[in-house]
C-alpha cells in the first residue's frame, strides 16, 4: 500500500503578496522544513492544526509562529479571519518581500483556505483562488470548504491604496 505523501510546498503570490502553502512539519523534519522557509523568505509561520513540533528553531531562525486552530476540513471563523488579516497588512507593510507560510496537516484543506480568502480579499474571483491553489496543491479544498470559498464576499480588507501600498487603515 502506497504511503500518502502531501504536495511540495506552494508559492502562491498576487497583488505583492506571497504565501507558501505546506504539509505540517515535525521535530524530525525541521531542518529540512526551515531551509525551504527561508528559500522563501518565510518571516510567518500560521499553524492552522494542533501543534505537534518544537517552534524553538522558527523562533531562532527569526519566524514567528502563529497557533489559529480551526477544525478539520472545516473553515475559519471570523475572529481568526481578523487575526489573519491583521497578520498579513502588518507583515506586508513593514515588509514588502516577506511570504507568510500557513499550514495545517497535508496542508490540503485549512491552509488552502486561508490562502484562497486572501487571494479573494485581493479581487481574485473565488473559482480563479481555487484553480490557482489546485494547480500547485492538486487535491486542495474540500466541497464544504469550496462552498463556503464560493459564498465568500470580501470586505476590502486587503486594500491597496492608490499608490501602491497596502492600505493598513480598519476598514
Amino acid at each position: 500500500m502506497a504511503r500518502f505523501r502531501p504536495p511540495a510546498p506552494a508559492e502562491i503570490a498576487s497583488k505583492g503578496f506571497r504565501f507558501l502553502i505546506t504539509d505540517r512539519p515535525s521535530d524530525a523534519t525541521m531542518e529540512t522544513y526551515l531551509q525551504e522557509l527561508k528559500k522563501h523568505g518565510v518571516t510567518d509561520v500560521v499553524r492552522v492544526c494542533e501543534p505537534s513540533y518544537e517552534t524553538v528553531q522558527l523562533k531562532e531562525a527569526g519566524i514567528q509562529v502563529w497557533d489559529w486552530f480551526f477544525p478539520d476540513g472545516s473553515y475559519p471563523v471570523e475572529d481568526i479571519l481578523n487575526r489573519w488579516f491583521d497578520l498579513l497588512k502588518t507583515r506586508f507593510r513593514e515588509n514588502p518581500d516577506a511570504c507568510v507560510a500557513v499550514h495545517c496537516i497535508a496542508g490540503l484543506g485549512r491552509a488552502p483556505v486561508l490562502v484562497a480568502v486572501a487571494l479573494i480579499e485581493l479581487g481574485m474571483p473565488s473559482e480563479d483562488a481555487v484553480e490557482l491553489i489546485r494547480n500547485k496543491r492538486r487535491g486542495a479544498i474540500n466541497a464544504k470548504q469550496l462552498d463556503y470559498l464560493n459564498s465568500y464576499r470580501p470586505k476590502s480588507r486587503l486594500k491597496i491604496s492608490k499608490n501602491g501600498k497596502h492600505d493598513c487603515c480598519v476598514q
